[in-house]
């Protein structure tokens, strides 16, 4: 099984992810994580991508395709991926629908976590208090949250034709949320 998790910079897409890896045994495959991992190895990728990411702005499809793709075999070996931050554009979505055809495979279900901007804001001021993370600088935030849903917008009538998307309160709990999940999953 493959899946998307979709929603707004910290509205729990990882935080969800890991649950179900440990749970399924699926691959998380975050962009985010892999982008800030190629930082950290000082990589000349990590050098471009840098101060994109601390910008708030997206890196290029190019990038994000070419990261996804690299990781594909260790999703099948596993029987499935769950897509974290990826795709965010229409180019990725359909990037991401042509690699899995070319494999036999595909996306079956997109799961959107709805969550209030305000909220998500408090989120990041918090997260980045405590870890420093510098793309979760809040006015970086503000910016990756504008270009999430000015650019990431027409994702959802994309998935919603394809009968995919399945849309979920981001709000609650933890819990209450993997609850949602799991309904999801056996629907």
């Amino acid at each position: 099984m493959n899946l998307i998790l979709f929603g707004p910079p910290a509205a729990g897409k990882g935080t969800q992810a890991k649950r179900l890896v440990d749970s399924r045994k699926m691959v998380q495959l975050s962009t985010g994580d892999m982008l800030r991992a190629a930082i950290a190895s000082g990589s000349e990728l990590g050098k471009r991508v840098e101060g994109v990411m601390q910008r708030g702005e997206l890196v290029t499809d190019e990038i994000v395709i070419a990261l996804i793709e690299e990781r594909l075999p260790e999703a099948e070996a596993a029987g499935g991926a769950i897509f974290d931050g990826f795709p965010r554009t229409l180019a990725q979505a359909r990037a991401l629908d042509e690699m899995l055809a070319k494999r036999g495979s595909r996306i079956d279900l997109v799961l959107r976590l709805k969550v209030d901007d305000e909220q998500l804001l408090q989120r990041v001021a918090g997260r980045f208090a405590e870890s420093g993370r510098p793309d979760d600088n809040p006015e970086s935030f503000k910016v990756r949250l504008s270009a999430y849903n000015d650019q990431t917008a027409p994702l959802l009538p994309y998935y919603q034709d394809q009968k995919k998307l399945v849309e979920l309160d981001g709000m609650g709990s933890i819990e209450d949320v993997a609850a949602g999940i799991d309904q999801a999953l056996k629907a």
